[in-house]
């Protein structure tokens, strides 16, 4: 199981997602801890069983224990954050913005790595979510950290990606069945 692997999965007709994948994984700037622990938060959020097989043992491998728990945990976190956050934003009655939340996400304040490779992750797995409110948090905390503009793109590039290449096997699969 690897990118290899996953690569030669990806049909003909999508040349370019086998092409992107390569490059926004193997040609990346980023740090290693960064890079992998976006992989692995974005296979999860991709809610594909495929493309988190095939990347999830890359990922392990290049994440320390703390990282590659604290990645899964941004995944998880952040799938009931972007549904909460996006669902008060879109309703009318702005109302509910004044209400406590009440959930807990102490993971957000103690991910057990680097704050800002979590915010990282939380900001790649909100931008396959769709949560506006969670991106524009997520982003300003990492421009504020000092991240330039590229470096956080790298994050939507890799997400679009793994969600693209996930959308695209498992409708393969389906037409298979």
């Amino acid at each position: 199981m690897s990118l290899d692997s996953l690569k030669s999965r990806i049909p003909d007709y999508a040349k370019d997602l086998k092409l992107n994948l390569g490059s926004v994984i193997g040609n990346s700037d980023l740090p290693a801890q960064q890079l992998w622990g976006t992989v692995l938060s974005t296979a999860i959020a991709s809610r594909s069983a495929v493309v988190l097989r095939e990347l999830e043992p890359e990922a392990k491998a290049n994440l320390s224990p703390e990282a590659y728990t604290a990645a899964k945990a941004a995944a998880a976190v952040m799938a009931m954050n972007n549904v909460f956050y996006r669902t008060r934003h879109l309703l009318s009655d702005h109302e509910y913005g004044n209400l406590r939340a009440g959930l807990r996400m102490n993971v957000i304040g103690n991910p057990g790595v680097d704050k800002v490779d979590f915010e990282f992750w939380s900001f790649a797995v909100s931008a396959i979510n769709g949560c506006g409110m969670c991106l524009d948090s997520h982003e300003q905390v990492l421009r504020k950290a000092g991240l330039e503009r590229e470096a956080v793109q790298e994050a939507f590039k890799i997400a679009a990606v793994i969600q693209a290449v996930a959308a695209t096997l498992d409708a393969e699969a389906a037409l298979a069945e």
